[in-house]
């Protein structure tokens, strides 16, 4: 091994690269969702569409539905490693606390878990079963409860332990911490929606905004070398 080649490699191993699944959560979430919608001759129906609009979009050609999951289901996987970031950033958090831990492994377990159900009943309405209306209504319906207001839930768990890690380890500039503890209480309040149809809102407004924190903050994680804990 040359003097350059160990150099290289002493610089990556001292950094967390596996947090530029960061970026690759929101990238694959609009890739699919957008891809889909651009496909499709028909708007996405939205919750609360008759059993016709859903089989329309879902039926009339199976190719924009399983782009949606297919970005989806690449999302919730990136959820995953993303998640181990945070913990691990959270474990580095001053002072010290399981619970923030504990806090990031939860909220992202939820979050993909319910974006990889939200994607398996995208992908279920593209058979048989998105054809006849009492079922592709109940998975039209579950699809969005469990990628919207649960997803939300978790997601915004997530980004909450990112923000305050982030702000205590010093790893992540004030405004961008910030940023994410914003976004986590959009997320975290979304459930709302399941009492009112007002707090519909919320939802979008957490996961975009998620997104892109989310999307900055891995950037920004793996290019910086790892901290130990003092």
């Amino acid at each position: 091994m040359t003097p350059r080649t160990s150099f290289l490699t002493s610089v990556i191993a001292g950094r967390d690269l596996g947090a530029l699944s960061g970026p690759l959560i929101g990238a694959s979430f609009i890739g699919g969702a957008g891809g889909g919608v651009a496909l499709s001759d028909y708007p996405y129906p939205l919750p609360g569409s008759t059993p016709k609009e859903v089989r329309r979009y879902f039926g009339e050609s199976s190719t924009p539905g399983r782009l949606s999951a297919i970005g989806q289901l690449i999302s919730a996987v990136s959820l995953v490693r993303f998640t181990v970031s945070v913990a691990k950033l959270a474990r580095r958090a001053e002072p010290p606390s399981r619970t923030l831990r504990a806090a990031a492994i939860v909220g992202g377990g939820v979050a993909a878990a319910s974006l990889a159900t939200s994607a398996a009943c995208a992908a279920a309405l593209t058979g048989d079963r998105g054809r006849r209306d009492s079922s592709a209504v109940a998975l039209h319906r579950w699809g969005f409860l469990a990628g919207g207001p649960v997803h939300g839930a978790g997601f915004g768990a997530l980004v909450g332990v990112l923000g305050l890690a982030g702000s205590r380890t010093g790893e992540l500039p004030r405004p961008l911490a910030n940023a994410a503890l914003a976004s986590a209480a959009a997320g975290l309040l979304s459930p709302l929606y399941l009492v009112t149809e007002r707090a519909a809102l919320l939802i979008p407004a957490g996961r975009v905004t998620g997104l892109i924190v989310s999307g900055i903050a891995g950037a920004r994680l793996s290019r910086q070398p790892v901290r130990s804990r003092r």
